[in-house]
């Protein structure tokens, strides 16, 4: 036990010496302010993109500027960024409004109190939320790492980082970007629109106004919008030309699609004439990685589905979420051992995806899913 987790942590910091040299080696002349394609294919047009799901978690607590800097350093061109809004209106970057499990709010005592239990999305949920704290307050909090059987080795930064604004990891996003001589950008998700809408304190409205304050108001701005719903979307269509990305799951149904007795699903989304549909105001999708490619009954990889051909056939670039290295997330035959912290063979997956024809995918270390492409395009 003691060695694998010393290989673990070795991988990472050689990740850290090797790839960090591969992203300014490997740098466009772009500044920060280029197009959304060009930030997102790095050396060629038409490369598959790796986004860096909240940074690069599997070396640092997720949504903190420190996993956000790492992923840049380690050569993405883009990252992930959930968004969800705080009772005075700032959006920050959180996982889930409920911050339990992501800071040390339940050590604060002064907190205690606004401990609660919300129905969200249909899902009752107890917790301390983002909504029920001002932006000052939610600073006095630091960041843990939310899956600490998996990464061990990241409860070492458990209480160094703030909570970042989106603002905040804008403005990293330019410093790095003028640094590192390329472009960056961000995939900023809008949480649970439907709920935030119903509790009068929506996060678009202000989504829409940091972006057309960053200049990122234009079709090939280095940001695209995600949102596992659609009305929001649709609206943001009308609103902004930063490009959209549809987000989808393996099951159920967008929460707007409940709340207004649509009976679609999301496997509706992804037939044929529902990318169709999807592709009148998108110009992403960002499938489940299990609807691309399914796993079979004992947990491995089959043949891919229609997906893929669809979503191009309909215009839309198809990027799938979320590819990570530990065992428990990866295909049953592709695990290394029964151990949870350890990494399997992620190379083998990530390939099967590449082959089948996406656009590029999320994964929450970015170091190895960039291996993964480099191989695959043969560099």
């Amino acid at each position: 036990m003691k060695r694998k987790r010393v290989g673990v942590l070795a991988l990472a910091g050689l990740a850290l010496l090797s790839v960090t040299g591969l992203a300014v080696g490997s740098a466009s002349a772009a500044e920060s302010g280029g197009s959304a394609d060009a930030a997102a294919h790095g050396r060629g047009h038409d490369d598959p993109v790796i986004v860096g799901h909240r940074g690069a978690p599997g070396y640092r607590p997720e949504h903190t500027l420190a996993s956000y800097e790492l992923a840049y350093r380690m050569g993405v061109s883009y990252v992930d960024v959930d968004l969800v809004p705080t009772k005075d209106g700032q959006l920050v970057a959180r996982h889930e409004p409920e911050i339990s499990g992501t800071t040390d709010v339940s050590k604060h005592p002064e907190f205690a109190g606004r401990k609660k239990t919300l129905v969200i999305d249909g899902v009752p949920t107890t917790g301390w939320f983002t909504q029920d704290f001002t932006l000052a307050e939610l600073k006095t909090l630091r960041a843990v790492e939310r899956i600490p059987a998996n990464r061990p080795h990241n409860t070492l930064y458990n209480g160094r980082y703030r909570i970042a604004t989106f603002q905040e990891v804008l403005d990293l996003t330019k410093r790095l970007g003028k640094e590192l001589h390329r472009t960056l950008g961000t995939y900023p998700e809008v949480k649970h629109s439907t709920f935030f809408s119903s509790i009068g304190n929506p996060t678009e409205p202000k989504l829409v106004s940091i972006l057309k304050r960053n200049g990122l108001d234009r079709p090939d701005a280095p940001a695209i919008i995600q949102s596992f719903e659609v009305s929001n979307l649709v609206a943001l269509h009308r609103q902004i030309r930063t490009p959209l990305l549809q987000l989808t799951s393996a099951s159920g149904a967008p929460a707007d699609f409940v709340a207004k007795g649509d009976p679609r699903t999301y496997k509706d989304i992804v037939s044929a004439s529902g990318l169709r549909d999807v592709a009148k105001y998108a110009e992403y999708l960002g499938p489940d990685k299990g609807q691309i490619i399914p796993l079979d009954a004992a947990g491995n990889l089959t043949k891919p589905s229609a997906i893929v051909a669809d979503a191009h056939k309909a215009g839309l670039k198809v990027q799938p979420y979320t590819f990570r290295n530990e065992n428990p997330f990866l295909p049953a035959n592709l695990r290394s051992s029964a151990e949870p912290d350890a990494f399997g063979d992620v190379f083998t997956e990530e390939a099967a995806f590449l082959k089948a024809g996406v656009d590029g995918f999320f994964a929450d270390q970015p170091d190895t899913a960039l291996e993964s492409l480099h191989a695959f395009l043969g560099r």
